[in-house]
C-alpha cells in the first residue's frame, strides 16, 4: 500500500498487530509504520497502547529476543548490541536488563573465540601489528575493550 494512501484507524490497528504477531517488534518501529501509513499522533498512540495492554507489543520481550539473537548468531558484542537497541529507541534499563541476561562465561568465550578466528586469518608476523588487528576486528564486532584485552593478553602475552 503507498504511503501516501490513507488508512483508518481499524485497518492500522489490524495491519499493526499482525506485524508483532509474525515478527517480534519494538514500540518505535510500530510508531513509524503507523505514521508511513498517515495515522494521526493521537490514533497512534491509541493503537500502541492497545497493542501494549494486549501483549502483542513489549520492548522489554523485543530487547531480550534481539539481544539474545544477536549475541548468538550475528556474535555481536554488548557495546553494539546497546547501541542498536537505543537507536530503537528502547529505553537504557530495558537494555541493560536485556544485557544482563547473557551468560558471562559464554560471552567470554565468544570473543575469545572471534579473536583467535581472526588471528588465524593474518599473515602479519609483527606481534604488536597483530594485536592491534585483533583488537579493531573485535571492537568493531562490539565486545568491550577491557575484555578484549584481557583475552589478548592471556592468548598473545608480550
Amino acid at each position: 500500500m503507498p504511503g501516501s494512501e490513507q488508512m483508518g484507524y481499524n485497518e492500522a490497528l489490524r495491519r499493526a498487530a499482525a506485524l508483532c504477531s509474525s515478527q517480534e517488534q519494538c514500540s518505535s518501529h510500530i510508531l513509524e509504520k503507523l505514521n508511513h501509513w498517515n495515522i494521526s499522533e493521537e490514533d497512534s498512540q491509541r493503537i500502541i497502547s492497545l497493542l501494549q495492554e494486549e501483549k502483542y507489543l513489549d520492548d522489554r520481550r523485543y530487547a531480550t529476543f534481539y539481544t539474545r539473537d544477536k549475541f548468538r548468531l550475528n556474535g555481536w558484542g554488548k557495546v553494539k548490541i546497546n547501541v542498536m537497541l537505543r537507536r530503537k529507541g528502547i529505553p537504557e534499563s530495558i537494555i541493560q536488563e536485556a544485557l544482563n541476561d547473557i551468560d558471562q562465561e559464554s560471552y567470554f568465550n565468544a570473543c575469545a573465540k572471534l579473536i583467535a578466528e581472526k588471528s588465524a586469518t593474518l599473515k602479519d608476523t609483527n606481534h604488536f601489528t597483530r594485536k592491534g588487528k585483533l583488537f579493531r576486528h573485535a571492537a568493531q564486532r562490539g565486545f568491550e575493550s577491557e575484555l578484549i584485552h584481557r583475552i589478548l593478553n592471556r592468548d598473545f602475552p608480550a
